[in-house]
């Protein structure tokens, strides 16, 4: 459970340190609070569901090599 809180703080004390710095952006939307953070969550998060879904189309028997 130690290890769990220890990487929930950090990405709390990561995701307040946005605040703390100029970004240098091209988008308007980049200036958000806390955008990339948010934005890496999401884009992985998607990257799962994805490959859970490939994983059912693409999946082989257990014994396809055997055959």
């Amino acid at each position: 459970h130690k290890l769990f809180w220890a990487l929930i703080a950090l990405c709390v004390l990561l995701l307040l340190s946005d605040a703390f710095y100029e970004k240098h952006v091209v988008f308007e939307f980049e200036h958000w609070f806390g955008f990339f953070g948010l934005f890496g969550f999401s884009v992985s998060f998607a990257l799962v569901l994805t490959a859970r879904e490939l994983r059912k189309i693409l999946m082989r028997d257990e014994d396809y090599y055997d055959r």
